[in-house]
C-alpha cells in the first residue's frame, strides 16, 4: 500500500514540499471529510493556516460548528508539520489530546500552527539529550481577526531519536 508519506517524498520531486503538503491535505478524502482547508504553508514549514468554514456539512443539532469538526480540522498539524521539521533522524508520534469548547461556532473558523527555529532546536537536543519526551502544543480556534476563541486544541506529541525507538522497540519484541 502506498502512503501518505511516501506520495508526499514522490511528489516533492517537481514542487515544493510546502505545496505538495497543502495539496495533499486539501485532495486527501481523510482531510477533505473536516470540510476545513489548509490555506497557507509556509516555505519553510514553520506555519501553517487553515479555514474551516460554517457550513451545512459541519453544523450539529443546534447549528452551530460540530465539535468534532473543529478537532479533526486541527488534528494531524502539530504531528504532521514537526516531522517534517525535523527530519527522519526522529520518531513523533501523537500521545493525547485535549479539547476546550469556548464558545458556539456559527461563522467560518481560523487556526495557526507554528514552531520556531529555537522550538525545533530544543526539541532537537531533549530528544538526543534524553533519548524520548513529549511536548504540548496548544491551537486556537478563532474568526477571522482573532478577536474570539471558540475553542482550543491541545496536542500532546512524543518525540524520540530514532535510533533509540527501534532499540527499544527491538527489546519490548524480545520480551514479548
Amino acid at each position: 500500500m502506498i502512503t501518505y508519506q511516501k506520495l508526499a517524498k514522490l511528489a516533492s520531486r517537481f514542487m515544493s514540499k510546502s505545496t505538495v503538503m497543502k495539496y495533499g491535505f486539501n485532495l486527501s478524502p481523510m482531510y477533505r471529510r473536516t470540510s476545513a482547508k489548509v490555506t497557507y504553508i509556509s516555505k519553510d514549514f514553520l506555519t501553517i493556516k487553515i479555514k474551516l468554514p460554517y457550513s451545512y456539512k459541519n453544523a450539529n443539532y443546534v447549528n452551530t460548528i460540530f465539535g468534532g469538526s473543529m478537532f479533526s480540522a486541527v488534528d494531524p498539524f502539530p504531528m504532521t508539520q514537526l516531522m517534517n521539521l525535523i527530519g527522519d533522524d526522529y520518531v513523533v508520534w501523537d500521545k493525547a489530546a485535549e479539547i476546550f469548547f469556548r464558545r458556539p461556532a456559527k461563522e467560518d473558523l481560523y487556526a495557526e500552527f507554528t514552531y520556531t527555529l529555537e522550538e525545533l532546536g530544543e526539541i532537537k537536543q531533549k530528544a538526543n539529550d534524553n533519548n524520548e519526551f513529549e511536548i504540548t502544543k496548544s491551537t486556537q480556534l478563532t474568526n477571522k481577526d482573532k478577536s474570539i476563541v471558540f475553542c482550543e486544541v491541545r496536542k500532546r506529541v512524543y518525540i524520540a531519536n530514532k535510533t533509540f525507538f527501534k532499540n527499544k522497540r527491538a527489546k519490548k519484541l524480545v520480551k514479548n
